[in-house]
């Protein structure tokens, strides 16, 4: 694999040989800015053999580097060895941003990168520092395909509709709502880029992408038409009535440049940088009024309905039942002296999802990361790198399921034989309470997820602790289980918290070469209170599966953390139990059984 490597890399240098160009920009998003991408896209992945779902490589003509953040230092680390390639740890002081290194390498005079495969808001910034220092940028030139022959062609597994008794809203009456939020901000049209957006828009799901519920098109919305840009094949009889039933028009999949090209001068569109690829910024026409905005789109969608919170509701206690019996097996497994590797763990786990009937896949690979493994954030066990789970020590198990009525994302981490150590009590403990802090919040309207992580991370940074991810981000209602606008982080995001908003809130400790803690629940928006300060809001946690009560040092909770955590023990086993047996059900109230000092 690595000399693999080592050719491709050699191939893609004879292209910037031709083009004359001096470093070429990989990223890790597609043609529509994908966190998770299909094959063909993985042009990233490819160059270098990193397989992490963030990180950005950039080849010179002499060398070559990989940026990416802490959750995947040990990951690249490992991969990266052997290939030339060197590892840019993001967010050190010692590691300059991918612009700044252009702008102090000696010779770069022509920086490429293609056009369709970066965010406008990304192209911009490096278009900036570029301009700056004198160095032309080039994005016409996709090199990666040119070099990457045998790439599987783009996915074109058919569309299947989503009914709107999950949905909540047809096709038309979110069509109405976007219209309406456009001209609430005095635009007119709007390009849909995201699969995701594509997919909540039109009511449609497919499996274009591992374990997420999209398919490959584009979207464009004006004041008069609603068209869906995508392969025929794609669109099996039924799904064309229900696009025609909704007024939605049909086109090839790459018509779409052509027709944002012939945009009339009168057109106001609602763009969004950050979401738009930087080929659609270049095709937009003079006389085209241009909003730079949040996409509507993006902001509807996350905001849930009412059908949708109810899904969320329902489909928690199902997945909280797949779990317990999970664990259960788990137990069993392990006390009758049996060793299942991670990976089969993860397998297994499916297993126990998959008996539920609207259960489709996984939200994502499970990270089944046993004792040191699970230091290693964003862990991928395989048959070949996966450790055998034994009847002692730290396991963390973050998992989730794709469900018709909904999409789960839940990290547990438990100690395999009920007997931890001082130091993982105590590290699993302030994470627990930063965990409880952040889901008892009450904040007032406009309050931003960076204002209230401080809340997951406090009990940590007292004890001079911390971890390098976000605490909460985003997720799809059937969709993407990673999605914005809003998330819960370090990082300033100017979108703000409302009611009906699905996050995360997943704080963590990592010790490198011991083992990994992370709780992770998802949480719902909600109005708490309306008074002279103004409208209040809180969270409603919607996961629902035990917490290992051996892991719990209950000096360091206070009253009110330990109120927290045996109502929601007791609210565990109250809503799941009548989903089990007798014998799972005995096993769950004894998981769940209250803690008293």
């Amino acid at each position: 694999m690595k000399e693999n490597i080592k050719e491709r890399l050699k191939a893609l240098r004879g292209a910037m040989k031709r083009e004359q160009i001096d470093a070429y920009i990989v990223p890790s998003s597609d043609h529509h800015l994908s966190e998770y991408t299909p094959t063909c896209w993985k042009h990233r992945e490819w160059i270098t053999g990193f397989n992490g779902s963030a990180g950005t490589a950039v080849v010179a003509m002499d060398e070559a580097g990989l940026w990416t953040d802490s959750r995947y230092f040990l990951q690249a680390t490992q991969q990266l060895e052997g290939t030339t390639i060197d590892l840019r740890k993001e967010g050190l002081p010692e590691t300059p941003s991918i612009a700044d290194y252009f702008r102090t390498k000696k010779g770069v005079k022509r920086v490429g990168f293609f056009e369709k495969s970066m965010s406008t808001a990304e192209a911009l910034s490096y278009k900036k520092v570029l301009d700056i220092a004198g160095i032309e940028m080039v994005t016409e030139k996709d090199l990666i395909s040119e070099v990457y022959t045998d790439a599987p062609e783009i996915p074109r597994n058919p569309f299947f509709i989503m009914p709107t008794k999950y949905a909540g809203l047809t096709t038309k009456e979110k069509v109405a709502n976007v219209r309406a939020a456009l001209e609430a901000k005095g635009a007119n049209a709007i390009i849909i880029n995201m699969l995701c957006e594509l997919a909540w828009l039109f009511n449609i799901r497919s499996n274009d992408v591992a374990f997420n519920p999209v398919g490959i098109g584009y979207g464009l919305l004006t004041k008069d038409q609603v068209t869906l840009y995508a392969f025929p094949e794609k669109l099996p009889d039924e799904v064309r009535q229900h696009l025609k039933e909704n007024g939605v028009n049909i086109k090839p999949y790459e018509a779409v440049y052509a027709d944002v090209a012939a945009l009339p001068k009168k057109t106001v569109l609602s763009f969004d940088p950050a979401r738009n690829n930087y080929a659609f910024y270049r095709a937009i026409p003079e006389g085209v009024t241009v909003i730079e905005q949040l996409s509507p789109i993006t902001l509807l969608k996350a905001v849930k309905n009412e059908t949708e919170h109810q899904g969320y509701v329902n489909v928690m206690k199902r997945d909280g039942a797949a779990l317990t019996r999970f664990f259960i097996w788990l137990e069993k497994t392990l006390e009758s002296g049996e060793t299942p590797t991670e990976y089969e763990v993860g397998v297994q786990l499916a297993k126990f999802r998959a008996m539920d009937e609207q259960y489709v896949n996984d939200s994502f690979a499970p990270i089944a990361g046993y004792r040191d493994h699970g230091a290693i954030v964003h862990y991928s066990a395989t048959p070949e790198s996966s450790h055998k789970l034994q009847h002692n020590g730290m396991f963390l198990l973050d998992s989730g399921g794709q469900y018709y009525d909904g999409t789960t994302d839940i990290t547990r981490t438990i100690s395999l034989d009920g007997k931890p150590t001082a130091e993982e009590k105590a590290d699993y403990t302030r994470v627990l309470k930063g965990h409880i802090q952040l889901a008892t919040a009450i904040f007032p309207e406009g309050t931003r997820g960076s204002q209230l992580d401080i809340l997951a991370r406090k009990a940590l940074w007292d004890n001079s602790q911390n971890y390098g991810h976000g605490t909460g981000h985003g997720v799809g209602y059937f969709l993407n289980v990673h999605e914005g606008p809003q998330n819960i982080r370090m990082d300033e995001n100017p979108t703000v918290l409302q009611p009906g908003m699905v996050t995360s809130n997943e704080p963590g400790i990592y010790i490198t070469g011991k083992y990994g803690i992370r709780i992770e629940n998802l949480i719902y928006t909600k109005p708490h209170s309306e008074g002279d300060f103004g409208k209040f809001f809180c969270f409603e946690t919607l996961t629902l599966c035990y917490l290992d009560n051996s892991l719990v040092d209950l000096p360091q909770l206070t009253d009110k953390e330990l109120e927290w955590y045996n109502n929601y023990q007791e609210r565990v086993y109250r809503e799941v139990s009548p989903l089990l047996n007798s014998d799972e059900a005995a096993w769950l109230k004894a998981k769940t059984a209250p803690l008293s000092r």
